[in-house]
């Protein structure tokens, strides 16, 4: 049984005007859901959903969302839309996230996720309605070590071109000079699972993709070990921090939102339950890259800070969140409505 956790304030987040980068992404879809459940005003700035099938448009995420499509790389365009809005708080999720394509594209993703945090920052600079700021990073922002569990003090790096960007937007977010009345945080979470991710090269994606297609599931580093968990537990950090930095005379902080250690395991293991949950014979299979791209082999997560300060604990297990994944591929393969769906899977996380 997962600990128990603060939720977000209905009574702070309704009525608040809040601007997502990234709201056509996995994450900032579930956001901007969650977020239009409790109230807020949104508006959305991002790229077109990057995948066909996507969250965006499986959940009707348009429905609930001021949405323009444009490049956090044009700094002029991003300007405009925030001053335009004038949001009160907002929420940077826009990125290029993936490690393996940063090998092939790393001066695309240099410039989205460094270039493009330093554009945020000076809009949200030139904007004076906002107060608060979360900007997203990543697990992968600390370099490489066998000792323990990250916490938010420990040395920054990055073996590959993601890794080392997101660790380059963390320096961007500490460094960049802000009003006083501006309170920034960055956040780092784990290895994010839930409904409506079909991003390539990524475990679950894969796993659903050769379910619908018929294969069988292919591992290629069954031993590598991630902090997994579901998408709404770090979302629920975020929205948390958003709150606590509101009401500080004045903030620049970071926060870890990972699992509990019992979530800590192998790839090899989350396989292994993912079919059993999944059924229907669903079956996969060991076949290791010859020369494949490095990545780290342990990554951790220390949240002992997010726990004391903000009353965070992640609320769900990992069978729970895999069982919520697979409920939300079944229902959107039995062309149920995903908008409802998605957000009956929030309102459950915030009973839970």
């Amino acid at each position: 049984m997962a600990e128990m956790s603060a939720r977000p304030s209905r009574e702070f987040w309704a009525g608040k005007r809040v601007f997502i980068t990234g709201h056509t992404g996995f994450k900032g879809g579930w956001l901007s859901l969650w977020l239009h459940q409790l109230g807020a005003e949104l508006a959305g700035y991002a790229l077109a959903p990057e995948t066909d099938p996507n969250l965006f448009s499986a959940g009707n995420i348009s429905a609930v969302i001021s949405h323009q499509l444009a490049d956090i790389r044009d700094a002029e365009t991003l300007n405009a839309a925030m001053q335009s809005f004038r949001p009160d708080i907002v929420f940077h999720l826009a990125a290029q996230p993936l490690v393996r394509a940063s090998y092939a594209m790393p001066v695309e993703t240099f410039a989205t996720n460094v270039m493009g945090t330093a554009n945020m920052l000076n809009a949200i600079r030139a904007t004076p309605s906002v107060a608060t700021a979360i900007i997203v990073t990543s697990d992968k922002v600390y370099a490489e070590s066998s000792i323990g569990r990250h916490d938010e003090q420990d040395r920054l790096g990055g073996h590959d071109p993601y890794s080392a960007s997101k660790a380059c937007a963390e320096l961007v977010t500490a460094s960049f000079p802000m009003p006083a009345h501006q309170r920034i945080a960055s956040v780092r979470s784990g290895n994010v699972i839930g409904g409506g991710d079909w991003a390539a090269d990524r475990l679950i994606p894969d796993f659903f993709r050769a379910i619908f297609e018929g294969e069988s599931w292919r591992i290629r580093n069954p031993r590598g070990i991630r902090p997994w968990q579901h998408v709404l537990d770090p979302l629920c950090g975020y929205l948390l921090a958003a709150e606590h930095l509101w009401s500080r005379d004045s903030a620049r902080e970071a926060w870890n939102f990972g699992p509990d250690a019992q979530s800590e395991v192998s790839v090899d293991d989350i396989a292994t339950r993912l079919c059993a949950i999944w059924g229907f014979g669903a079956a996969y299979y060991i076949e290791p890259e010859t020369h494949a791209p490095h990545e780290a082999p342990v990554l951790r997560l220390n949240s002992d800070k997010a726990r004391r300060e903000l009353g965070w604990a992640p609320a769900w297990t990992l069978d729970q969140a895999l069982r919520a994944t697979a409920d939300w591929f079944h229902a959107w393969r039995g062309a149920e409505c995903m908008a409802e769906f998605t957000k009956s899977q929030i309102e459950a996380y915030d009973r839970s």
